[in-house]
């Protein structure tokens, strides 16, 4: 047999380039808060169904805290979003982004100014909001079995543990009869997170027992003013050092630290310190005094805040105006296109006065 010395001698470029995506990965992601699950694998259908997303389309910022690095693409692409993703083809991606700005473009003088792009933001945000509320009536149906309308905490308690490996029926016989779980401490971690979101979203009346809406809020918090301020909580609770329910630059871009090992992955490092930097300073803290507070971070946080829409459409015509006109024109976002698209569009110059 072949000794692990030989193996690594012999794959060695391999392994190394194998350790860099590792790592690259580790610093890209973040080890996440303490909301965090053990890794299922990905035809998990059932944990996806009933589980809170990190991810919330159209927000900016995570649940657990992090930037979401796709939002620029998800408030000006949508659905469409998906699309630039699947196909690579150039020519396709240009004609698509050339509908698109047609879209956004409401008056027809060649150029998007703020205001349009800030309706567009808008409309965008909203139609992740509708796509959200279609996939809640399947997610609720899953937790429903026996379709009251109504799932009650245990319910929810035994089809998350399913998920996870537990034997469905065992553990609803146990609750059943009040009888003693044994659960590991990461899961048990999880749902004492998960009932803390669930007493949340059990509007008054509390019962305990969510109806479809208020699992909508249980999955989506940007749905609810009362679960916005909740995630919010969650978010400086996290980042919150000192404990005093308020976030400075220091806190906002020391979460988590990466471990580097190489030049390349202290750049990435950098960067994303750089990136929360800038949101930090630039966005989030309205009043540029400092210090973010719980006030401060919902109003960045709410996806329906058309200040914030105007300000994002500023920001980014900013991106690609290099005619420095403070709109956007065709040739400027196909340039750019990687930015608002996640798709790098190449001799766009040349193909954008052949296809006119």
């Amino acid at each position: 047999m072949m000794s692990r010395q030989a193996f690594l001698c012999g794959l060695g470029s391999l392994y190394l380039s194998l350790l860099f995506i590792f790592l690259l990965m580790d610093v890209y992601a973040r080890p996440a808060n303490n909301s965090a699950l053990k890794e299922k694998p990905a035809d998990s259908k059932d944990e996806n169904e009933i589980l809170p997303p990190d991810h919330l389309n159209g927000i900016k910022m995570e649940m657990d805290g992090h930037l979401n690095k796709e939002f620029h693409q998800e408030v000006f692409l949508g659905k469409e979003m998906e699309e630039f993703e699947e196909d690579s083809e150039p020519r396709k991606n240009r004609k698509k982004l050339m509908v698109i700005f047609s879209k956004v473009d409401v008056d027809n003088d060649k150029k998007i100014s703020a205001k349009e792009m800030q309706r567009w933001i808008m409309e965008k945000t909203d139609e992740h909001f509708q796509e959200a509320v279609e996939e809640n009536k399947m997610h609720f149906r899953a937790v429903d079995p026996d379709g009251d309308g109504h799932v009650s905490w245990d319910e929810y308690k035994i089809k998350f543990l399913a998920s996870k490996g537990f034997n469905e029926k065992e553990i609803a016989e146990k609750i059943k009869n009040n009888e003693e779980l044994k659960i590991d401490e990461e899961t048990q971690e999880v749902l004492d997170n998960l009932k803390d979101r669930w007493y949340q979203a059990d509007n008054p009346p509390p019962d305990m027992l969510l109806n479809e809406e208020e699992f909508l809020s249980f999955l989506h918090p940007e749905h609810s003013r009362g679960m916005l301020k909740f995630m919010v909580k969650e978010i400086i609770r996290d980042l919150d050092q000192d404990g005093d329910k308020k976030l400075t630059l220091s806190e906002f871009i020391s979460l988590p630290v990466g471990t580097v090992e190489n030049q390349q992955a202290q750049d990435i490092d950098d960067d994303w310190v750089k990136d929360r930097r800038k949101e930090f300073e630039e966005v989030i803290d309205a009043n540029h005094d400092g210090i973010v507070t719980m006030e401060e971070l919902e109003e960045y946080m709410d996806p329906m805040n058309e200040y914030n829409a105007l300000n994002e459409a500023k920001q980014m015509i900013a991106v690609a105006d290099e005619n420095q006109n403070h709109h956007l024109e065709l040739e400027e976002i196909l340039k750019y296109s990687e930015y608002f698209t996640g798709s790098k569009l190449m001799d766009y110059a040349r193909n954008v006065h052949e296809e006119f």
